[in-house]
């Protein structure tokens, strides 16, 4: 159902997709030992993908990379036609980890980081409710993240509906992050295979030293190297967020349960009545409707659920997908 890049990948392509999302800097020889094919073919089948923004290898920090922040999810009612435009100012506010254009019970769903030292209010009227073209904002803190999980397709791909555990989500305290350390990052943030040489040149410190920071940064939790794609380009047809509404005494069950799902992407704890905030990638519509019938509805202490369905996701990771703008201009041409 998502929006995406237009077209789907081969089988190839999927496979390279897949070892990138495992590993975004591994080497194209590692790729193609482990896609089963020549260095060359891998390396032009990647450079292709990403120079027609199908894929985007980047940086992404720990999000108290800069200060302790609270989370909040937003869902966004927009005035006819104008979801699209409120979307894209969105996506260009610096506090905004996660945006998408979604059909369901709000227009657009996003996900905030607010500084502990400024009030949310204040940014909802100062950033966000100031855009033209919104006419409600509802507003839910993030009480705890279970899960994000970056490494998602191998498992969807071949067809695993569970995985043992849900990946540890990170926190890195701001003193990790000096002058330097945020100059590295903004320097990958949308180029995750640079090379550490440009980015030296680029920061203005040696190779060595650059190298030294950044593999200090990830060991410790406190960058992630992510591999954007859309979904859809992979086959898979349901890219959705959820909202389950859960008995406060079977939260932490729950959640445990839904976290162990392969197909589970995001899932967190909300202060709202809801309770638990997921997002969840599918192949097909038989296997959502599977998934709510025999899994979700199945699990004791769920109540109910509201569901979105992402039709354009324009930012994930703090980094802009690098397909939006088409998927847009594709809906735009559409509608002539």
């Amino acid at each position: 159902m998502t929006v995406g890049t237009g077209q789907q990948l081969d089988e190839l392509d999927r496979r390279i997709v897949v070892e990138l999302q495992s590993d975004g800097r591994a080497s194209w020889t590692t790729i193609a030992e482990r896609a089963g094919t020549t260095v060359a073919t891998v390396a032009r089948r990647a450079q292709h993908l990403f120079q027609r923004g199908m894929l985007r290898v980047g940086v992404v920090p720990d999000v108290h990379h800069a200060g302790p922040v609270e989370l909040f999810l937003l869902r966004i009612r927009c005035a006819a036609g104008q979801q699209l435009a409120v979307a894209e100012q969105l996506a260009t506010l610096p506090s905004v980890r996660f945006v998408a254009v979604t059909a369901g019970a709000s227009d657009l769903v996003a996900e905030m980081a607010v500084r502990r030292d400024e009030m949310i209010s204040l940014q909802l009227i100062n950033d966000v409710q100031q855009i033209p073209g919104i006419l409600n904002v509802e507003s839910d803190m993030v009480l705890h993240t279970y899960k994000v999980a970056h490494d998602w397709s191998r498992g969807l791909l071949a067809g695993t509906t569970q995985i043992a555990s849900p990946s540890k989500v990170h926190e890195c305290l701001p003193s990790h992050f000096d002058k330097l350390a945020l100059q590295i990052v903004d320097a990958m943030r949308v180029d995750g295979r640079a090379s550490f040489t440009s980015v030296a040149e680029t920061v203005g410190a040696s190779e060595s030293t650059v190298r030294r920071r950044f593999e200090a940064l990830a060991e410790q939790g406190c960058v992630q190297v992510v591999t954007i794609v859309a979904a859809a380009a992979l086959g898979l047809e349901f890219e959705t967020l959820l909202q389950v509404e859960v008995a406060p005494a079977q939260l932490g069950a729950v959640a445990r349960q839904l976290g162990d799902y392969v197909g589970v992407r995001y899932l967190a704890a909300t202060l709202g009545s809801s309770s638990l905030f997921a997002e969840l990638i599918l192949p097909t519509t038989e296997d959502m409707h599977s998934f709510l019938t025999d899994d979700l509805a199945q699990l004791d202490g769920v109540r109910g659920w509201r569901a979105y369905t992402e039709l354009i996701t324009l930012k994930r990771g703090f980094v802009e997908t690098p397909w939006w703008r088409d998927a847009i201009q594709q809906a735009a041409d559409q509608q002539r």
